[in-house]
């Protein structure tokens, strides 16, 4: 069962860190050093502070060099799950470093002790890395040293939490989408990367394999101390939170990371998808232009700002940075997908085209691809190319009820009220609650003087979307035509409960009234629509005027 770990962003007083609280960890259940046996000398890491803290606020207290990360990391695990006894999984800890320990000959307690570690880890105790970061266990200490499995942060916190046991210089780093550790003692360095059994890469093989920027005011591929390590596993941590559906605990993780390591893009990537989920558009625009300038060549950050962008309506910026985005990752189809939405926005259809075009080529067997392709030639009344593309779409992804719709819609066009009404028919029997295509189908049924089909497919997309006034004002005209006036005007009256302003309902409402002889109401409403611009019929102004 999770607890919460409520982290609250708070200002900086007299230099020292107080960004997070840990808001009901128990003040008794804290993890505390354990007693070295007699057989043994204490380890490296008695004498830091940070070994005796209760709560993340107090590890966020002590001074980096003070901080024990294997108790802060357990600490942690603790406040997700009170199943975990952070104590134990301290003891195992220590008793893995003392094991290392008792096997280290004279030469070997500097830096070739790093392959008495590997060899213990990797090949007797089998760690191993895990194929995809999908698990959120798969972050906490607790649940590596359980499964002795992790991935390339949650394994290297175990690495450092031994190495500071055995007094080593060792440090975590961290690169774009990436994280590792570095042996450093002001001598010998080299790196050491975990999910490779602790293998030695150079500094080049990371530069160049994640794409490393010039940026001089970056974190990246420098040794952390241990508080800028604390802020790469919040950035995760807010990550786990966010997957099991506990967006403001993510984003106050977020926060907290981006406090502690400000030049880190991934937490404001990471924040700034956050703040554009929560609708907080602006805030998420920030964030994805700071993380711009910290590492301007990630493809995800361009594209994430494009997105932003499309939801402040400012296309011409989106499509710069999904243009952007295409360069940096000629394979990204989301972003040539979106580049094409942009364009559509801009009525460039033309451009739309090519770039959905250049996008099957690059995933030929992506449904989603020719859907768009498809909506760009319907936009562009192309319809026989339009239902080519559909097809093609639903050759792919047979259940793709988007499809449907857009067949519909394109039979529409052509005229072809059957084919139009199967379409519609199609994609309701994979996604009965799609209301473009309830009401469309409403409205075939109504253009064939099928009112009765036509009202049961409104009724059903108000059960979507109830506050549709425009919906209401159908299912009152169709009451009309069928002679039901009664039904009709509470169906008119409901839309003008939604939106008073709605010229065309009064009207409606004023016409209904006029044949149940309600002639006061009728009045009224004829008057009001026509206040709000509605054309006026004098001939039927005259005859509710000569009633009253």
């Amino acid at each position: 069962m999770k607890k919460v770990l409520f982290l609250a962003v708070s200002l900086v007083v007299a230099g020292a860190i107080t960004p997070c609280v840990a808001a009901d960890s128990a003040p008794d259940k804290g993890i505390r050093g354990q007693a070295s046996t007699p057989w043994d000398e204490p380890l490296a890491n008695a004498e830091l502070s940070g070994l005796y803290v209760r709560s993340i606020e107090e590890v966020l207290h002590q001074q980096p060099e003070q901080i024990d990360v294997g108790i802060a990391a357990l600490i942690v695990s603790e406040a997700w799950s009170d199943m975990v006894s952070g104590r134990r999984y301290q003891q195992q800890l220590d008793d893995m470093a003392r094991e290392i320990r008792s096997r280290l000959k004279p030469s070997q307690r500097g830096p070739a002790a790093i392959s008495v570690i590997n060899s213990y880890l990797f090949d007797e105790l089998k760690f191993g890395t895990i194929d995809k970061a999908d698990d959120p266990y798969d972050l906490f200490l607790h649940s590596v040293m359980d499964r002795r499995r992790g991935y390339c942060l949650s394994l290297s916190i175990l690495y450092l939490a031994i190495g500071e046991r055995l007094g080593l210089p060792l440090y975590g780093v961290v690169v774009p989408g990436h994280f590792f550790v570095r042996y450093d003692d002001g001598k010998v360095r080299f790196n050491i990367e975990t999910t490779s059994g602790g293998s030695n890469p150079p500094d080049s093989f990371y530069i160049e394999k994640f794409n490393i920027p010039k940026n001089e005011n970056s974190n990246y591929m420098n040794n952390l101390n241990k508080l800028q390590t604390l802020g790469c596993f919040f950035n995760n941590l807010a990550n786990a939170y966010r997957d099991v559906g506990n967006v403001d605990q993510a984003m106050a993780g977020l926060q907290c990371a981006i406090y502690i390591n400000p030049s880190l893009s991934e937490s404001r990537i990471n924040l700034g998808n956050i703040y554009l989920q929560k609708g907080r558009v602006d805030e998420a625009i920030n964030e994805y232009q700071a993380a711009i300038k910290i590492n301007p060549n990630d493809s995800r950050v361009h594209h994430n700002l494009g997105n932003a962008y499309q939801e402040r309506k400012r296309f011409d910026d989106a499509a710069a940075e999904y243009l952007w985005s295409t360069r940096l990752d000629p394979n990204f189809v989301d972003a040539y997908r979106n580049l094409a939405i942009a364009y559509r926005n801009l009525n460039r259809l033309s451009e739309a085209e090519a770039t959905l075009i250049q996008a099957t080529a690059i995933a030929p067997q992506n449904a989603f691809v020719y859907l768009d392709l498809a909506d760009v030639y319907s936009q562009s009344d192309n319809c026989d190319e339009a239902i080519a593309r559909y097809q093609q779409a639903l050759g792919i992804k047979p259940d793709l009820a988007e499809a449907y719709l857009g067949l519909g819609i394109c039979y529409s066009k052509l005229e072809q009220a059957d084919r139009e009404i199967g379409a519609y028919v199609k994609a309701l029997s994979i996604n009965p609650n799609m209301y473009a295509a309830l009401v469309n189908l409403g409205n075939a049924y109504f253009a064939k003087e099928k009112y009765d089909g036509a009202i049961e497919q409104y009724n059903k997309a108000v059960r979507v979307s109830p506050d549709d006034a425009r919906l209401h004002y159908r299912i009152g005209v169709a009451y009309t035509n069928k002679g039901d006036f009664g039904q009709a005007v509470k169906a008119q009256m409901k839309a003008i409960d939604i939106n008073s302003q709605m010229a065309e309902a009064h009207y409606a409402a004023a016409y209904d009234y006029y044949k149940l002889t309600n002639y006061n109401l009728a009045l009224e409403h004829i008057k009001t629509a026509e206040q709000l611009g509605a054309t006026i019929d004098p001939n039927f102004l005259k005859a509710i005027e000569n009633k009253n």
